[in-house]
């Protein structure tokens, strides 16, 4: 009866063991999943923060090209006001001196 005691506690004693390193194992295997779902969302969020520094980055520029174009479009405007007011005059002007004979 003894022997069998004994054989039964190291059996005991190895599965106790064994779950012992089972379990250890899971706990090691949760942290690497853990850690690689950390680098994926740390991976995911680093690309939506680079997209975000992006369009940022274009709607800073332009609204600098806009005020810039807005400081020096001023005096093109004005040139360009002056000479559609050229053409108009002009339009209305005849191609003909007034006492020239028609052409036939």
């Amino acid at each position: 009866m003894k022997v069998l005691q004994m054989i039964s506690g190291t059996k005991a004693r190895k599965w106790m063991w064994m779950g012992l390193l089972a379990f250890v194992a899971l706990q090691v295997y949760f942290v690497q999943e853990m850690l690689v779902a950390l680098m994926l969302f740390t991976g995911v969020f680093a690309i939506l923060a680079a997209m975000a520094l992006a369009l940022y980055l274009i709607d800073w520029a332009s609204q600098w090209s806009l005020d810039w174009a807005g400081q020096h479009f001023r005096s093109a405007l004005q040139l360009a006001r002056r000479g559609w007011a050229l053409v108009e005059y002009l339009s209305k002007k005849p191609f003909r001196h007034p006492r020239s004979e028609p052409v036939q």
